[in-house]
């Protein structure tokens, strides 16, 4: 790193970011190139949904964690109930994370979405509904991963201004002590 150049000028984590890209990247261009070369929609299918199923892996355990700090996942508990769980780093860690970084993973994140929408409006309007299945395994797999993280965001944000309110409770409540004790 160059130490004439400002902080945030380049990518914290390069390797994650081309990852983080890669596979959607990948998904898409093979999606749409095999049209062009390959007349098998088995091959077209299971190359496609696999790119898009390592994706949502990388994105959801790699990626998330290093890029933004956050990661989630849900669960199914005793009585039968969708329960989703959050982590994230704590508020520190957070406001360190990379500016650019954090841009990436989001507008990746949405603009995947809506590639795939677009792709699907197009299978309608071609009245291909095998590749519509393709698509929407797709976009189911993209936009699992935006509810997730945005929940997680959400979730995180309030962790932040509970600590806060905490924070600033404990020291009037210290404050008010000391003040008292002198007394």
């Amino acid at each position: 790193m160059d130490p004439n150049q400002p902080v945030g000028e380049n990518y914290a984590n390069p390797r994650t970011c081309f990852f983080h890209v890669l596979f959607k990247a990948a998904a898409l261009a093979f999606y749409i190139l095999s049209a062009l070369f390959i007349d098998n929609f088995v091959i077209i299918f299971v190359v496609t949904v696999l790119l898009a199923a390592l994706d949502f892996w990388v994105v959801k355990n790699v990626s998330g964690r290093i890029l933004v700090g956050l990661r989630w996942w849900n669960e199914i508990n005793d009585l039968g109930e969708s329960v989703w769980k959050f982590e994230c780093l704590d508020h520190e860690s957070l406001a360190r994370m990379n500016k650019k970084d954090s841009w990436l993973f989001w507008w990746t994140l949405y603009l995947t979405a809506v590639l795939w929408i677009l792709l699907a409006i197009f299978s309608l309007i071609r009245l291909q509904a095998d590749y519509l299945l393709v698509v929407g395994v797709c976009l189911t797999l993209s936009i699992a991963n935006i509810v997730g993280f945005t929940k997680c965001k959400k979730d995180a944000k309030k962790q932040i201004q509970q600590f806060a309110s905490q924070t600033i409770a404990s020291r009037f409540s210290s404050t008010l002590q000391s003040a008292f004790s002198v007394v």
